[in-house]
């Protein structure tokens, strides 16, 4: 891999098997086809994917092969998302025999439903062995790249139990990650789907989104100067809490998202939480994060941010798969 310092990074959302978005936004960014992938004229250029190639789209086989061709020629890294995760969790007995290290219950078969269904058995054990391989953040060094939130402390607990930035094959570990009670899991949860807290933590009653009713919040890790409640919490568009939206109950109460908040000056580019075209300052980026997660997977564009080398995030590097830049 050429030193990623000297390249200009396209870091790629969530794609979640949509195939026709993916290769859209490869062509907005210059990218043409060639072989099983992409190339550049630049031959400097680099992507990044975040994680979540997986699952919802139709086109699971066909993302997976453009982005492993493109590892495999060197412009391209693909960090592992909660879904790879998911998958590998599906595919892994219990050390028992008697069960997986995920449930193969209704709601987890429905969320992985089209990996399982589009691939045979033995091409899902081979794209699960590849999984496998992906790192869990990358570091590097004037940029950073994680799938859903990059905590220093986190990630510290994950490189220790795992030695590096990759699951180890030492399947006794793997049992610990997979487990939300233990400190790996609880540090696997934050990082490759965002911190929590409960609701009432901040004096909230359990807030309904569609037909779930949850207890527990998600955190806005990124806004590390804000103090007001409704832009420290991550709501799902449409919640209600006891019947009343979420701009009626989330108030300007100072609040802290500590220990989670992001503080270095390093900027951190992420994906996985359902943002909405366009970005939205506070929402989807401050000065030293970008998230690329626009929904490609419930209807939204495929977003990519284009890092050059700025310290600082320019949210005019935002480019979508529809062609279109943010303003």
């Amino acid at each position: 891999m050429k030193d990623p310092m000297a390249a200009v990074i396209d870091v790629i959302g969530d794609v979640h098997g949509h195939f026709d978005k993916l290769t859209a936004l490869l062509e907005v960014l210059g990218w043409q086809p060639s072989g099983a992938g992409f190339a550049h004229p630049d031959p400097e250029r680099r992507v990044v994917f975040v994680g979540d190639l997986i699952d919802r789209g139709c086109d699971q086989l066909e993302v997976l092969e453009t982005a492993r061709a493109m590892c495999d020629a060197g412009v391209a890294d693909v960090v592992m998302g909660n879904h790879e995760f998911n998958a590998i969790c599906w595919a892994t007995p219990t050390p028992d025999g008697t069960g997986f290290l995920r449930e193969h219950n209704d709601k987890n078969y429905k969320q992985h439903a089209a990996f399982l269904r589009k691939l045979s058995e033995e091409q899902q054990a081979e794209w699960v062995a590849w999984f496998r391989t992906l790192p869990l953040w990358l570091d590097l060094g004037a940029l950073r790249i994680v799938h859903a939130c990059w905590n220093d402390d986190e990630i510290a607990v994950l490189h220790n139990a795992f030695g590096g930035d990759r699951l180890p094959d030492d399947a006794d570990v793997l049992v610990q990650a997979a487990d939300k009670c233990t400190r790996t899991g609880q540090a696997i949860e934050v990082v490759l789907k965002g911190p929590e807290r409960a609701v009432a933590d901040f004096g909230l009653p359990p807030f309904k989104h569609g037909d779930a009713t949850r207890d527990g919040i998600r955190l806005r890790w990124w806004n590390r100067h804000e103090t007001r409640l409704k832009h420290l919490v991550d709501v799902p568009k449409g919640a209600t809490f006891d019947g009343r939206p979420a701009h009626e109950v989330l108030t300007d109460r100072v609040h802290s998202v500590a220990p989670y908040e992001y503080s270095s000056d390093v900027p951190v580019v992420f994906g996985h939480h359902w943002r909405t075209w366009e970005p939205d300052l506070g929402v989807d980026w401050t000065p030293t994060t970008a998230c690329v997660d626009f929904s490609a997977g419930k209807g939204g564009p495929l977003v990519a941010y284009t890092w050059s080398g700025e310290r600082v995030i320019d949210p005019s590097h935002f480019v979508s798969s529809e062609g279109s830049k943010a303003e």
